[in-house]
């Protein structure tokens, strides 16, 4: 059986303007190595245009790779029946999982874990995904900085949020800022 490796991280995290991003990328040993060659490290690390590049590249080598997003407004739904931030973000990792997972290989899933509590969010997370006998699951905090998978993962996340903050920009002007609380223009 061979075996996989799947990243998981988010872009645009909490936004009141603009989407959070959930990205999975599924790649193979030989993969892992080749991007960590090229330098493909976490998003928040690379340039605009670096990001872009290795896009492209992230996009043709992954043996796939699952992009989610949620809006502010579905955010907040969810969160008026109770369910936190945290727990809608396990739910969409779930989602790229069971959308990522053939059950044919054994894949190691490394998860940019978004919680305080690793081992509660980690139980959560499992609950919700279909198929766990071939899954190795480890979610840990800086994911995105210490596993290339999960920063293949950041990159795609992070362009998709430039994206789509940037049509967001288009439709109603540059001020709008980052689309986070913390920042001023927002």
């Amino acid at each position: 059986m061979t075996e996989l490796i799947l990243g998981i991280d988010d872009a645009g995290r909490g936004p009141v303007i603009g989407p959070m991003i959930l990205a999975g990328c599924l790649i193979d040993e030989k993969t892992r190595k080749e991007f960590k060659k090229i330098g493909i490290v976490d998003s928040k690390k690379l340039t605009p245009k670096r990001r872009e590049y290795f896009e492209k590249i992230i996009k043709e080598k992954a043996i796939n790779y699952h992009i989610l997003l949620a809006t502010p407004e579905e955010i907040i739904s969810k969160n008026k029946v109770g369910t936190k931030l945290n727990e809608v973000e396990a739910l969409l990792c779930a989602k790229i999982i069971n959308e990522l997972n053939t059950g044919k290989e054994k894949i190691k899933i490394f998860v940019d874990c978004p919680s305080v509590s690793i081992s509660k969010w980690d139980d959560y997370l499992r609950t919700h995904i279909k198929n766990l006998s071939n899954l190795e699951i480890s979610c840990e905090h800086k994911a995105d900085q210490n596993h290339v998978s999960a920063s293949a993962a950041s990159i795609l996340a992070k362009c998709k949020r430039e994206r789509e903050m940037s049509k967001l920009k288009e439709k109603y002007g540059e001020e709008i800022g980052s689309g986070y609380t913390s920042d001023p223009s927002t």
